[in-house]
């Protein structure tokens, strides 16, 4: 028989798993995978683990819940002071990287709730939070929402020019209210006078634009032509009237949406 001292001193599998924060389940299952010794079982019939039983346990269980394959497990255990101190810091550092890899999806799924964010760099949900500000009808900042989403995949290191350009064209109200106008003719037929009388002031004032500052104002040639019909037919799917606006400013001397040019030779307005 154990004498009390023995007895006390020594824990039954059961008070070992409690000491360590772990199931008695957890335990069998690391005595059967190798990890932690397994003793012989007392006259008693009870295995009983002593103070290293509980500290390798506690080990075993932390490496575990850091995600640490228990194959891996092993080979630190066995591993002198240095080297599981080099490997836990390694262990460490992959943890960081995956705290702050969450983090980013954790802001990407709060852009996510305002409806823009799923693919979009945060300038471009500033700037279409100010769309709505301006009061810009919602379908049209979609249109802007969805064209953003190809055109930052397919050139992200543009995008800060790019919204850079626009937030300077939205400070004038006259671009504010082009955006404006658009979204009132969009409840109306393609043949709407009002969508001519916008051609007319938004040619003209491209042209001007482009006289004063240069066309590289108002102009991007750096989106492949194949990619900026791409992006037109996106747009004219979903806005059919923005079809018919740039057909009358075809007509007006500019040609194309996504990829603004003069167009040559310009045809007499309709």
């Amino acid at each position: 028989m154990d004498t009390p001292e023995e007895a006390g001193a020594m824990l039954t599998i059961g008070e070992l798993a409690s000491r360590a924060g772990v199931t008695v389940r957890a335990v069998r299952h690391y005595h059967a995978k190798g990890l932690l010794p397994e003793p012989e079982r007392d006259r008693s019939g009870y295995r009983r683990y002593d103070a290293g039983a509980v500290v390798t346990l506690l080990r075993i269980r932390t490496l575990a819940e850091a995600g640490v394959p228990l194959a891996r497990v092993r080979e630190l255990l066995q591993a002198r002071d240095e080297g599981f101190a080099a490997a836990v810091a390694d262990i460490d550092r992959r943890l960081r990287e995956e705290i702050r890899e969450r983090q980013r999806r954790r802001e990407r799924i709060a852009r996510l709730a305002s409806g823009d964010g799923l693919a979009l760099p945060p300038e471009v949900v500033a700037f279409l939070g100010r769309l709505r500000d301006l009061g810009v009808d919602e379908r049209i900042v979609r249109v802007e929402r969805d064209g953003w989403i190809p055109l930052a995949a397919h050139s992200p290191e543009r995008v800060a020019e790019w919204v850079a350009r626009k937030r300077e064209q939205i400070h004038d109200p006259q671009v504010v209210d082009f955006y404006r106008t658009l979204g009132r003719a969009l409840d109306r037929t393609g043949t709407d006078p009002r969508l001519v009388e916008l051609a007319d002031e938004l040619a003209a004032y491209i042209t001007r634009m482009a006289d004063e500052q240069g066309e590289d104002h108002v102009c991007d040639v750096g989106i492949e032509p194949a990619f900026a019909r791409l992006m037109d037919e996106l747009v004219f799917d979903t806005l059919p009237q923005a079809r018919r606006l740039v057909e009358l400013l075809e007509k007006r001397g500019w040609t194309g949406w996504t990829r603004l040019e003069r167009a040559a030779p310009a045809r007499s307005a309709a």
